[in-house]
């Protein structure tokens, strides 16, 4: 069949050609959205999942939701050597810039527009690595007011993200809409800024202020956001976001393709779930490779028998390989201890994707080891965004069948 109309699209954070699945999660966000134009409390809302399901994607529609509505909206992405006070004010600043021209006074948005500088150009007491800051090192925002003072700009992140985002809230409520902000990878934020966001997101709940914000990360975030303030398990909405089920997993491959009048025979639907076990960038890569392979419709289970290990080669290269390639020696063989032993877990459990969660204690036992002497490479390995502890003394990957792909590598 022509490549040049082959619909799928296995990309990071590309949008698929048919977002399956997540109808649930979009409704909610539009009540939401409602509810909060009504005056009416809502909470800011958290996606977490696996690598591959989809979070970035759905991340990007939501917003689009939010713009639909006439929100203003800025979207960052969390990294761990990065504080949080430039990227948000880059993203509030966006944010407000597309409310600006509905706003009847000018004045007040370039007020803001002034504690937003003295935010961005406040650097902490003491950087982190204990660094002093330099006032020359100071950041220009590309805002052409002068800065304020004594607003949001006490060097105290906590304090100072409470003001500015209420501050940005007060110029939405002034033209009759909401601000979102859109935080993606939310995991890899420092402690003082995960704390700091906590309490801005706490105080704007309390009043009643149009101004949320939509998080997605790892599955471990509801503990990084519990870690930081106990009453975080209150203060947000958790979405789990997960693979998708058979139905959606059908439509995700069928829909693209009938609009190219291409068909798929039943067992060769069955055949992609089995192989993708429904995890949407999967699902893409595997119905790229098949349509590439495929003569002609209907697509039949031969097809995809053909192009899987094109597909799998792809995966190994880019999704998998190149995580695998980041991690220490020490490390790896922490990981494929891992995998032998979720693998046996999985079976216990009767999960069929064989990733299940291992106790930490039983990857010492199978290294011969003290756990202990383990914790530097566990620790090192969710720094790398490779395992995560959902549960104490538990460890799982990230990425969805990376046990299966260790597995399958020589030792």
């Amino acid at each position: 069949m022509d490549p040049v109309r082959n619909p799928y699209a296995p990309g990071a954070g590309q949008r698929p050609p048919e977002l399956a699945g997540r109808g649930r999660e979009l409704d909610v966000f539009d009540v939401v959205l409602e509810r909060i134009a009504r005056g009416r409390p809502e909470r800011s809302l958290m996606l977490t999942g696996l690598r591959g399901v989809g979070k970035t994607v759905l991340l990007n529609t939501l917003r689009s939701q939010a713009i639909n509505h006439l929100w203003g909206t800025g979207k960052i992405e969390a990294r761990p050597d990065q504080s949080l006070r430039r990227p948000i004010a880059a993203a509030l600043h966006m944010a407000v810039r597309e409310l600006a021209p509905r706003h009847r006074a000018p004045d007040r948005i370039d007020g803001f527009l002034g504690v937003l500088k003295a935010f961005a150009q406040r650097a902490a007491p003491s950087g982190r690595g204990g660094a002093a800051p330099k006032l020359r090192d100071r950041w220009q925002p590309g805002i052409d007011v002068p800065a304020a003072s004594g607003r949001a700009d006490s060097g105290d992140i906590e304090i100072d993200l409470v003001e500015l985002l209420t501050d940005a809230a007060a110029v939405a409520t002034d033209v009759g809409t909401g601000i979102a902000i859109f935080i993606d990878e939310m995991q890899d934020l420092g402690p003082e800024d995960v704390s700091a966001l906590c309490a801005a997101c706490h105080e704007l709940s309390q009043l009643g202020a149009p101004l949320i914000v939509v998080g997605a990360g790892l599955p471990h975030l509801p503990a990084v956001l519990s870690a930081a303030k106990s009453y975080s398990e209150r203060l947000f909405r958790y979405q789990r976001i997960d693979r998708l089920d058979r139905i959606a997993a059908d439509q995700a491959l069928c829909a693209p393709a009938e609009r190219e009048q291409i068909e798929y025979e039943p067992k060769a639907l069955d055949l992609l779930y089995e192989k993708s076990g429904g995890y949407p960038y999967f699902v893409q890569a595997y119905g790229k490779a098949t349509w590439d392979h495929a003569p002609r419709s209907p697509i039949s289970p031969a097809d995809v028998r053909v192009a899987a290990p094109e597909a799998e080669a792809e995966l190994a290269v880019g999704f998998f390989g190149s995580r695998f390639e980041r991690a220490t020696p020490a490390e790896r063989e922490y990981m494929r201890a891992m995998a032998s032993l979720s693998l046996v877990e999985g079976e216990e459990s009767g999960r069929d994707d064989m990733d299940a969660a291992v106790p930490t204690a039983e990857i010492a036992r199978a290294l011969g080891r003290k756990p202990a002497s383990l914790s530097p490479a566990r620790d090192a390995l969710i720094k790398k965004g490779l395992i995560y502890s959902g549960e104490r003394g538990t460890v799982a990957f990230t990425v969805p069948h990376f046990g299966r792909y260790l597995r399958t590598q020589p030792a």
